[in-house]
């Protein structure tokens, strides 16, 4: 299983920790400042794409001089430098997604990677895509029954309609459970739940469902 990580240009407390995954079976894309903090973390990125605009010239040659496959493009361009990250890391074939680097910072940035987790997910439905930061963990569900498994670093989950509301959820294996109800846009009821075993899991027959899984500390 190859799992591709793209690391973003957000603050560096926003990213999660490398140490838990191989060099070996994972893949590293840098975005723009993101394939500083990969250098920084003591890991030498596959490839690193974008504008550069958010590094010094320091760091650029750096980079340049680090990294085997640098693309610089454009700073007017279509496409967000995690959206180019996301190209090359797909072109890897990989079986799992995340993103990093992407939750702090500018607001309008985390929105808009929050929607390329989306397009990702719909047009990609074999591979899981993940949004993750030291103590967040995003995820989209489309229909069908999804099994969660406990994590103790992320404690709570909360469940969200994405773009259109949601018919007929069942939770099992919460503490707040739920049967064949609406999740409707702007509902805020079904945040903070917790599982109350090793899994449960989420079942609903039309909508988006974006999960969030939550910790404190």
């Amino acid at each position: 299983m190859t799992i591709a990580i793209i690391c973003a240009g957000g603050p560096s407390e926003d990213v999660i920790d490398f140490t838990s995954y191989s060099k070996e079976q994972t893949i590293f894309i840098g975005a723009d400042r993101g394939a500083l903090h990969l250098l920084n973390a003591g890991i030498i990125p596959n490839e690193a794409v974008g504008d550069f605009d958010s590094v010094s010239k320091t760091d650029y040659e750096k980079i340049k001089r680090t990294v085997e496959l640098v693309e610089t493009v454009k700073a007017e361009k279509n496409e967000t430098d995690t959206e180019l990250a996301l190209e090359r890391a797909l072109s890897y074939r990989p079986s799992e997604v995340i993103f990093t680097g992407v939750t702090g910072g500018r607001i309008d940035h985390m929105y808009s990677n929050l929607q390329l987790l989306y397009r990702a997910q719909m047009t990609l439905p074999t591979i899981k895509f993940k949004i993750m930061n030291q103590t967040n963990e995003l995820v989209i569900f489309t229909p069908g029954t999804h099994i969660i498994e406990q994590q103790a670093h992320l404690q709570y989950i909360s469940f969200f309609a994405f773009n259109e509301s949601i018919d007929a959820l069942t939770l099992q294996n919460f503490k707040y459970e739920t049967n064949q109800e609406p999740l409707a846009i702007g509902t805020t009821r079904f945040t903070s739940n917790e599982l109350v075993a090793e899994a449960g899991s989420i079942h609903f027959t039309n909508g988006i469902c974006l999960m969030v899984r939550s910790s404190d500390v």
